[in-house]
């Protein structure tokens, strides 16, 4: 992705990840996990609830993710927020 199309929260979350020196592959991680959860809202996933993110984890659970995954996800999210 070019500088030019990458939003600015995306970009503050790399700028975040880097200073925490979190590893390539984590940062790839990160962002596609943060994704999936923007897709899930249908809206800019900064502006999601506790509740959204809960509603978020059931729908994970539901959908037959592993518990790492989830647990992952929740990791990802807590650091993103």
């Amino acid at each position: 992705m070019t500088d030019e199309a990458m939003s600015p929260l995306r970009r503050r979350m790399i700028e975040d990840m880097t200073i925490r020196k979190l590893a390539p592959k984590t940062q790839h991680d990160y962002v596609q996990r943060v994704k999936n959860f923007a897709a899930f809202l249908g809206r800019s996933p900064d502006m999601a609830s506790f509740e959204d993110v809960r509603r978020y984890r059931l729908h994970l659970a539901a959908s037959g993710v592993g518990v790492s995954t989830i647990n992952q996800t929740v990791s990802t999210l807590r650091f993103f927020f």
